[in-house]
């Protein structure tokens, strides 16, 4: 009988114990969630009254890449769609094909093109910069051994600042893209050594324009800190994805708006750094099998469609992020002129 009741005893307390487990459990992710809306609230409603400027990538390769002429294609986001700030890349392979052989007519063109129109530029430098396979590098350099390609990316990144550091249309540069990001591209590494060396290259080449550095995941955004400190932090917005690895299906990413908004107060309070989103999903993420250049609509708008053009905008200014890039005008111009969609 004793046996008996020390046994119940013992029970009751295990569940006791988790029982308490779980509503501690329970009321830290209450309070935790609720200082992060309390951060994100301060956030928006700091940055409330200023005005939302929507810029967008522009890869000219990207273009070829789709079948529609580059020159045409940012001509048109400045004309119809009223664009005017566009971040622009430096692919080292594109502009450096041969060692010390440099080509930038097609960058020149960009230039000129968006400063005739009144606008500005952000420029991507470095090895790692956006769209696949994200590193860029020569295959000349790519063959050496990493402290040698690095030294020759130095060089590169020198002579593209000096070349249009001189230029007033441009008005910032990204050093590297999501550069801690091991889990996608094919990069030869990810070493925050070069990251550092690489930014401290850059502000000596020019002190007077701002540096972005971007966060290194959408899914598991990683905290800006340590070395190097840009002067703002980047963050992409990604919403609706074919999930390769774990679900082999469609994902939707359940981050409501003002989480970004918490990223981007958390980050103003910890670092006095202001956010921007680099990259907000504008066009559609297929499964294995399938090009951006021919696949169906029906399966391209699966992911992203014109209907949902509008929502994603009101996305991502809720999140009270006022520099908004968006991501994939190329393919827009390309359903537009090719696809008759």
């Amino acid at each position: 009988m004793e046996l008996h009741k020390t046994a119940r005893k013992l029970v009751w307390t295990t569940r006791s114990r988790w029982g308490k487990l779980v509503v501690c459990t329970g009321v830290l992710l209450m309070l935790a969630t609720a200082g992060a809306y309390g951060v994100s609230y301060w956030y928006r409603t700091k940055h409330r009254a200023e005005p939302i400027v929507f810029g967008a990538t522009f890869i000219d390769d990207y273009a070829e890449e789709l079948g529609v002429d580059p020159r045409e294609t940012l001509q048109a986001a400045i004309t119809d769609l009223g664009i005017r700030r566009f971040r622009l890349v430096s692919y080292w392979n594109d502009h450096e094909p041969e060692p010390g052989q440099y080509q930038f007519a097609d960058l020149d063109w960009q230039f000129d093109m968006i400063e005739r129109a009144g606008g500005s530029i952000s420029l991507s430098v470095g090895l790692r910069q956006p769209r696949w396979p994200e590193c860029h590098g020569p295959t000349w350099a790519m063959q050496k051994p990493s402290s040698e390609w690095s030294a020759d990316l130095n060089d590169y990144i020198t002579v593209v600042v000096n070349r249009y550091k001189h230029r007033d249309v441009l008005v910032e540069y990204q050093l590297e893209n999501e550069f801690l990001l091991d889990a996608f591209g094919e990069c030869p590494d990810h070493n925050r050594d070069r990251l550092i060396a690489e930014f401290e290259l850059l502000r000596s080449l020019d002190d007077t324009r701002p540096i972005i550095l971007t966060r290194s995941n959408n899914a598991t955004p990683s905290w800006p800190v340590g070395e190097p400190r840009g002067d703002r932090v980047g963050a992409a917005v990604y919403k609706r994805i074919w999930d390769r690895y774990v679900t082999r299906r469609y994902v939707e990413y359940p981050y409501p708006p003002w989480f970004y908004g918490f990223l981007a107060g958390a980050t103003e309070l910890a670092t006095g750094r202001p956010s921007v989103i680099h990259e907000l999903q504008t066009e559609a993420w297929l499964p294995e099998g399938f090009s951006m250049r021919d696949a169906p609509l029906s399966e391209l708008y699966r992911s992203f469609g014109p209907d949902h053009v509008a929502s994603r905008l009101d996305y991502a200014a809720d999140t009270g992020i006022r520099q908004i890039d968006v991501w994939g005008i190329e393919w827009w111009y390309q359903l537009k002129t090719n696809r008759d969609a």
